[in-house]
């Protein structure tokens, strides 16, 4: 399994950006995908997740995120997707996607839970 994230850049305070985060390899029946971000010298931290089975689909946010970011997800694509909306210098930092396809028993805002992870996008948000 592969996973391309791609979608970060440069943009003003208040501004938005959307992340993608594309899987390829396999097909899933069910899975956690989320959203992770590494600032300069900090530990990294969980922003955004979709849980999804074909009885249900859940999301869970950060604090941080409520309100601002909207993670969705497309399964013809195999792509999850952060719009986030209203941005603050504090969100600058790596975004990387991460993929759990065996969920059972596990949280979906955890760092240790996903075993799948890509190559971050670098998000920059200046004053």
């Amino acid at each position: 399994v592969q996973l391309q994230a791609f979608g970060g850049g440069l943009v003003q305070a208040g501004g938005s950006l959307r992340l993608s985060c594309a899987a390829s390899g396999r097909t899933f029946s069910t899975y956690d995908m989320g959203w992770f971000r590494q600032a300069p010298g900090k530990e990294r931290e969980f922003v955004a997740a979709v849980r999804w089975s074909s009885a249900m689909t859940s999301t869970y946010y950060a604090d941080s995120a409520k309100g601002r970011f909207t993670i969705s997800r497309d399964n013809a694509k195999n792509t999850v997707s952060l719009q986030m909306n209203r941005l603050k210098p504090e969100d600058t930092a790596v975004y990387h996607c991460a993929l759990n396809t065996n969920y059972a028993g596990s949280s979906s805002t955890s760092l240790d839970a996903y075993t799948y992870w890509g190559q971050g996008t670098l998000v920059t948000v200046s004053s």
